[in-house]
């Protein structure tokens, strides 16, 4: 198993063939061309320029790239990241490609070790703080109509069986849990803050009609939403 005992951020290329191995500190791998196919044990996409990905230690994967390619590799020793990291996939939004420059910035460097430490410790914080896109997606469209776990399984590249269980991990819920608990939220914000009407406040949470939002709210209560706004408003 490969070991490593200081940060290294250097330009990589990959070849056809697949290769398998795992290693005792974190990776982020961020492409700049072409493609990388992985596979994980829960895991199976082609990573693109749109997402980065970090592998944390002792995760064994497969990787090889069908295409011509280059891609920028993080490697960082396990004093550096917090404890029990996961596998993220992570949108290359306009937070994530600002870091991936100023990597490429502090790699092509020939005295980059203090800086690279310090935006190191800056990016594995982001592993704590960063929502995979899927909850980001959930915070999204939770109003709309039911999302299917499929949906969200197929955005973090998992089968739905492994999806749930890695979203437990993450969040301490199950999908359902997470989605409904932001609904509840919701509509309680709405009862307490606005006058609107039942029909309103169920059409603004994604639910058919008014009966059905009031089933959902005594179920998840154990009072009705009408009851809720009495109590709250007083």
């Amino acid at each position: 198993m490969e070991t490593i005992n200081h940060i290294t951020c250097e330009k990589r290329s990959y070849f056809r063939e697949f290769i398998s191995h795992q290693h005792e500190f974190g990776q982020f791998l961020f492409p700049l061309k072409g493609s990388l196919d992985i596979q994980t044990k829960e895991h199976e996409f082609n990573l693109t320029s749109d997402y980065c990905f970090y592998i944390p230690p002792k995760l064994e994967h497969n990787y090889r790239s069908m295409d011509r390619n280059e891609f920028l590799i993080l490697d960082i020793p396990t004093q550096y990241l917090p404890e029990a990291t996961s596998d993220m996939y992570i949108r290359m939004d306009k937070q994530w490609t600002s870091i991936r420059n100023l990597l490429l910035e502090e790699a092509t460097s020939r005295d980059y070790m203090s800086s690279l430490v310090h935006l190191t410790k800056y990016v594995t914080n982001k592993l704590q703080t960063t929502d995979p896109p899927s909850i980001e997606y959930i915070h999204k469209h939770y109003k709309e109509e039911a999302i299917r776990l499929e949906t969200l399984a197929k955005i973090e590249h998992y089968h739905p069986v492994y999806y749930s269980t890695w979203f437990k991990k993450i969040t301490g819920k199950s999908p359902k849990a997470y989605i409904s608990e932001l609904r509840l939220k919701e509509a309680k914000h709405l009862l307490m803050t606005t006058d609107w009407a039942m029909s309103k406040v169920s059409e603004e949470l994604g639910f058919e009609n008014s009966s059905s939002f009031t089933r959902w709210f005594v179920s998840c209560t154990k009072i009705s939403p009408q009851k809720y706004r009495m109590l709250k408003k007083g």
